[in-house]
């Protein structure tokens, strides 16, 4: 059981210094892609920037949604690479991954777009009814509604009136 243990904690100690050797240089949000709405209806301008491509800009690659390719240019402010595409108007809905390889050393950043069918301004509610067969059958009309509620209480008083005499030993 100890040397189940000692050989356990000793693989765990050897992993974790592997982890600390390959751990990257970079920090931050520096390997992320930044894409902006981050949730689009097909037909919709998408922005995307990195701090991770500063030097150089990048290439961009929208093909999963169907865009194909665009550029990064490194911004005014010099802090990130930017760039934009479109949607194409027949893209599905779904989460397609934005790929973009810097210039500088051909690394690559990503970054993920949820395409909807409906804009992500606020919950879209139904409105109008179903038409599903069940309701009223004589429609609208106030007469007929009258004469449907006087019949069904006409069947009550007659059933309950049956019951009672049973009840009494009357006989039907």
């Amino acid at each position: 059981m100890r040397r189940t243990a000692r050989l356990l904690t000793g693989t765990a100690l050897a992993v974790g210094a592997v982890g600390l050797v390959v751990t990257p240089a970079y920090g931050g949000d520096a390997g992320e892609l930044k894409v902006s709405p981050a949730s689009v209806v097909p037909g919709g301008q998408v922005n995307v920037a990195t701090a991770g491509c500063r030097d150089g800009g990048a290439a961009g690659d929208a093909s999963a949604v169907g865009a194909g390719s665009f550029s990064l240019a490194p911004s005014t402010d010099e802090e990130d690479a930017t760039g934009e595409f479109r949607v194409p108007p027949s893209a599905q809905p779904g989460t397609y991954e934005i790929v973009a390889t810097c210039a500088d050393g051909g690394r690559k950043v990503s970054g993920d777009l949820v395409v909807t069918l409906t804009a992500a301004r606020g919950q879209v509610h139904p409105k109008g009814s179903v038409k599903t067969g069940v309701g009223g059958a004589f429609g609208r009309d106030p007469v007929q509604t009258v004469a449907g509620v006087t019949a069904l209480a006409v069947a009550a008083a007659g059933g309950t009136w049956l019951l009672h005499r049973q009840a009494r030993g009357d006989g039907i």
